[in-house]
């Protein structure tokens, strides 16, 4: 693996998803982050079904060292001390205010360390009327008006995995790389902030362009209308997706794939805007036409004429597909008591080498050891610490 932040020692008291997300993303980079846990419990996202390594946990924490501290323990907060004053960035995801009660704040931590990154990360900001909210996912993405595009209003409910708390992670993460630059400049710390509101509504600029621009309210299916978007039921029961955007080249392909020429005469969907105009018409003819074939033969009619698509794969096939495979997206560890550890890579490619290698997520307080040798303390356990995951 390439280590681009190879040498940066980053320490994350995350948890569930946001911080874990910002210090996986540094990891993957090459940065040493040091995850910082509760003893006993660890992180709140490690417990599933009676242990402590859940498929939710790993999916966030790969590329980093554990270590479990109680900072309300005179010792465990020295050694705290010690891992600030060796970091260059520090991450948090509590409430604001928590941090300050744990003796993580930024002012203290500060006096450790006057080079520090110190990244805060929260629901709703960290002033202001709603600063004191509980934010999870779902309330993040309702919040910025991302939500409203993802609901099917004849059957109202959540769907898809935690966006919000991803895309906040990655912000964290954008955020620190930047403070990360201009400290080599300047030799100066930042505070990077950063709230899941604020990132949602940036990761939504598209639907604001559209009202600030034209005044047009956004809803789930403008952008898929406008992107001739399409997901198709084939006769063995699998689905295809289809995707032909503005070129009209891509829909004279389509036409010619399923063999129906007679749909360029009709006036319904001559052009590009008749076709949005008529999505919902175009959708009952393509719907029986898919019907008729298994998604395999579409597939391979598709790509002959250079169409825009993919199969809709779940996570057992997605990873099977040839060019999946070709791309080594899929990637393998070996924990020293978990045993094989399964994931994707880091999607970045540098002179073209890809991110294969990898350390797996830490059982908690896994490398308590080894910390705490680096930073030239004698090796002890306190009595709240818990072992290896089981």
């Amino acid at each position: 693996m390439v280590q681009t932040l190879k040498g940066v020692r980053v320490i994350e008291q995350g948890t569930f998803i946001t911080g874990p997300v910002a210090g996986m993303l540094l990891g993957d980079l090459g940065a040493d982050v040091i995850k910082v846990e509760q003893p006993v419990t660890g992180d709140p996202f490690r417990a599933d079904k009676g242990g402590l390594y859940s498929a939710r946990y790993q999916a966030y924490n790969r590329n980093k060292r554990s270590i479990a501290l109680n900072t309300k323990t005179a010792v465990d907060l020295e050694i705290f001390d010690d891992l600030i004053s060796s970091a260059d960035v520090y991450i948090q995801n509590f409430r604001p205010g928590t941090a300050e009660k744990l003796g993580a704040g930024e002012d203290r931590l500060r006096k450790l360390n006057s080079k520090l990154i110190y990244c805060s990360i929260s629901g709703f900001g960290a002033t202001g009327p709603g600063s004191k909210r509980p934010s999870y996912d779902t309330v993040a993405q309702a919040a910025s008006g991302f939500l409203h595009l993802m609901i099917n209003p004849d059957k109202p409910r959540v769907v898809g995995p935690a966006i919000a708390d991803a895309m906040t992670g990655f912000y964290a993460a954008y955020g620190v790389l930047g403070a990360l630059h201009e400290r080599n400049r300047t030799g100066v710390g930042r505070k990077v902030e950063v709230s899941m509101l604020e990132a949602m509504c940036h990761f939504n600029s598209e639907s604001f362009a559209h009202y600030f621009s034209d005044g047009e309210v956004t809803g789930p299916y403008t952008r898929p209308r406008a992107s001739q978007a399409h997901v198709m039921k084939c006769s063995d029961g699998k689905w295809i997706a289809l995707h032909m955007s503005s070129p009209d080249k891509f829909w004279q392909s389509l036409v010619q794939a399923i063999e129906r020429p007679a749909l360029f005469e009709d006036p319904r969907f001559t052009d590009w805007h008749a076709r949005i105009a008529n999505q919902d018409d175009l959708i009952v003819v393509l719907r029986e036409v898919f019907k008729q074939r298994p998604r395999d033969e579409w597939c391979r009619r598709l790509e002959e004429r250079d169409v825009p698509y993919a199969s809709v794969y779940d996570s057992s096939e997605a990873l099977e597909d040839p060019q999946a495979k070709h791309l080594q997206i899929e990637v393998h560890a070996q924990h020293p008591t978990m045993g094989e550890f399964r994931t994707v890579r880091c999607p970045i490619t540098y002179d073209g080498e890809r991110s294969l290698s990898l350390i797996a997520p830490p059982t908690l307080d896994q490398h308590r050891e080894e910390i705490l040798r680096g930073l030239g303390r004698s090796v002890h356990k306190t009595e709240t610490t818990s072992p290896a995951a089981k």
